[in-house]
């Protein structure tokens, strides 16, 4: 039997690992990591990675006055303290016979709230038929459980990468994409990088910036300022269909409505019978590639200023905005036909059966910084499921099998193998 399991290839190596794959997916997605709250899960990798894969394992938190010298850099109005990046290594023997390569994954998930509407334990990672349930199960603990496993089925096949090779385990890519920033800028580069987030098997070529702001309308006059945070509503309604009635880069061009400018919360008031004298809203709008952030964020203000001018109240109130959180360029990958390319389609296509395909994100993800600000070609490509932030999360299993496969084909053809 033995001598059978070291015949075995890597492809059947992951099959050969699936259960433990799938239990380990069960323990992460089991371990609450919302955004700002990642210590736990992020000592829990740390852990596996040095002692059962054998990777030379750092970790650190991110710098934020270094970071705020970048141009990527989103501002924060939260610290780091709870939010340690974790990096894995492996230093390639024979770095001539492959190239470097990065598999980063973020764990911090959005909040499962309200979870009185799941039909189950949004941190029970419940698994039923092919699919498992949890808060984060899809983005993107799946995916980080992939390149984990990938990673460990070529190990048991008796290989190893040729060349350098990282897991990155990374933080606050749901409020900002810090955490890989810092990953980036403490020298944590190689020649490419695959990013499992969670949008089906085609490789993303372009993905939407993304700017959050505040209003804050606040009085002690007898103004009920909810109902003046209604105008503001309207505003941005209005403004999200003009911005998708512009012209837009070519890779967007078959997305009916890609930016949304979304009002995420809306805070007023304290009881029922009193008249609210404070009014919150927060909101995030999508940026087209090639639109500077700071431009929209300049454009954002001067819409909403403009509908307090036609408000006579506004015009001697007007609201406070400020900007926190996302400051994203968007992205677009040209060099659709570069080696990178090449090795993931074929890959893609011997593991699946199926041909390779491309996408165009209407979201922001941490492979802008590969790209944008370090010359390092970087995708997405991950496992497919539904509910992303909503109720009711799931992954879809037997994508997460594949996406495993796929990974584990990419490193050995990108890094090449030694035995």
């Amino acid at each position: 039997m033995e001598k059978q399991k070291h015949m075995l290839t890597t492809e059947e190596w992951v099959d050969h690992l699936w259960e433990e794959e799938k239990t380990f997916l069960q323990e992460i997605g089991r371990i609450p990591s919302e955004s700002g709250n990642e210590k736990r899960l992020q000592l829990f990798l740390a852990d596996y990675l040095e002692n059962e894969l054998g990777m030379e394992t750092a970790w650190f938190t991110p710098d934020i006055k270094k970071l705020s010298r970048h141009p990527g850099f989103s501002p924060v109005e939260w610290g780091y303290e709870g939010s340690p990046n974790v990096i894995g290594t492996v230093r390639g023997k024979a770095p001539s016979k492959g190239k470097s390569l990065i598999f980063q994954g973020h764990v911090d998930v959005v909040s499962p709230d309200p979870v009185s509407m799941w039909s189950c334990d949004p941190w029970g990672a419940l698994q039923k038929d092919n699919k498992m349930y949890a808060r984060g199960i899809l983005d993107m603990k799946a995916g980080v459980t992939a390149m984990i496993f990938a990673y460990k089925a070529l190990q048991a096949a008796g290989c190893e990468p040729a060349s350098d090779f990282m897991i990155q385990c990374v933080v606050d890519e749901e409020r900002t994409g810090n955490g890989a920033l810092a990953a980036l800028e403490e020298g944590y580069t190689a020649d490419a990088a695959l990013i499992p987030e969670p949008f089906g098997q085609n490789a993303s070529t372009a993905q939407l910036g993304s700017i959050w702001f505040r209003i804050t309308l606040e009085t002690a006059e007898e103004v009920n300022v909810a109902e003046k945070g209604m105008l503001f509503m309207q505003t941005l309604e209005a403004y999200e269909n003009e911005i998708n009635q512009r012209r837009r880069p070519a890779s967007f061009s078959d997305h009916e409505k890609p930016v949304e400018v979304c009002i995420g919360t809306f805070n007023s008031g304290d009881f029922p019978s009193n008249v609210p004298k404070k009014a919150v809203l927060e909101c995030r709008c999508g940026v087209f590639p090639g639109h500077d952030p700071a431009d929209m964020k300049e454009e954002v203000k001067e819409r909403i200023l403009t509908a307090a001018r036609k408000d006579s109240w506004l015009q001697q109130h007007p609201p406070d905005i400020t900007f926190f959180g996302f400051h994203a360029e968007g992205m677009e990958i040209e060099n659709d036909q570069t080696h990178f390319f090449h090795t993931l389609d074929d890959v893609h296509e011997k593991v699946t059966n199926t041909p390779a395909g491309r996408q165009a994100l209407p979201v922001t993800t941490d492979a802008r910084f590969f790209n944008l600000y370090y010359d390092i070609p970087a995708v997405c490509y991950g496992p497919d499921g539904g509910n992303i932030h909503g109720v009711d999360e799931w992954v879809d299993l037997d994508t997460m099998k594949e996406v495993t496969k796929v990974y584990a084909a990419f490193l050995a053809d990108w890094c090449g193998v030694v035995k």
